[in-house]
């Protein structure tokens, strides 16, 4: 693994690397995408913007959730370790990120954004429909990050990777894990092809982000089996992100119907004028 190389003296982390590679990436195909509902690019990139900030909020918060143990400790040691020690408390409980909060975080940012901008209030939809596209593309960078970087990382296994002298995360040191970080982002590139191609096609249209949520959880609850990093939170032998996965799948199976049948309703009057 690779998790930092240094430039004129100065470290830079792989995982930061591959997070802006994906973003570029997104950025590129998302403007190509948004011709097809002739939304500007200034209107783009602010919806981006949007989606990013949610996405750090909602994923650094939702990890601090995962770490809940640490805050009450912290609060209710408060009288002896004081503020420095609660704010060292809170800044490594708030200093991860949980993929399902940051994708939650992004698409509420886009739902606000898109509710107050006049410009792309009428293109939620189908900014959300390019939401579900890039998802998986940025998604697919981030996972290579992990693996380079080291966390995320996989059980032990034969079949794998040995790692030495990896300064983020020593405990990965020595021990042959198995890649789920590389499966995962090969399983994130394949979603994104094929919702690409939905969205080319005209399939789905308005409804490819529940399609998302009935494929992606499916795929993470069983990489979650090949996980050996032990900090996620585990209840009733699952993992927070399985539990999130089961609960994304549910609400897309039942909010699925319901879209398609508001859009049919709203296409019905135009049949009948025809």
């Amino acid at each position: 693994m690779f998790p930092v190389f240094e430039i004129f003296g100065k470290q830079i982390g792989m995982y930061g690397v591959m997070a802006v590679l994906g973003f570029a990436a997104c950025f590129l195909v998302g403007s190509g995408l948004i011709r097809r509902f002739d939304i500007s690019i200034y209107d783009f990139a602010l919806t981006m913007i949007a989606a990013c900030v949610g996405m750090v909020i909602g994923a650094s918060c939702l990890y601090a959730a995962t770490n809940y143990r640490l805050l009450i400790d912290g609060f209710s040691h408060f009288s002896e370790i004081g503020w420095s020690g609660l704010w060292t408390c809170i800044r490594v409980a708030f200093g991860g990120f949980v993929y399902y909060g940051g994708f939650i975080g992004a698409a509420v940012g886009i739902l606000i954004y898109t509710k107050y901008a006049k410009d792309v209030k009428a293109h939620r939809d189908h900014l959300l429909d390019i939401y579900a596209v890039l998802v998986p593309l940025f998604h697919g960078f981030g996972r290579i990050g992990c693996f380079f970087g080291g966390c995320c990382y996989g059980v032990e296994s034969e079949l794998g990777f040995t790692v030495h002298n990896n300064p983020l995360n020593p405990s990965i040191n020595g021990v042959n894990r198995f890649p789920i970080q590389l499966v995962e982002s090969a399983c994130n590139f394949i979603l994104f092809l094929i919702l690409l191609y939905l969205f080319r096609k005209g399939v789905m249209h308005s409804r490819l982000i529940y399609l998302y949520l009935l494929t992606y959880p499916v795929v993470r609850f069983i990489t979650e089996l090949f996980r050996g990093d032990t900090y996620r939170g585990i209840l009733f032998g699952l993992s927070t992100s399985q539990w999130i996965s089961i609960v994304l799948f549910v609400f897309a199976l039942i909010m699925l119907p319901l879209k398609t049948r508001k859009l049919k309703a709203a296409e019905a009057p135009r049949d009948q004028v025809s």
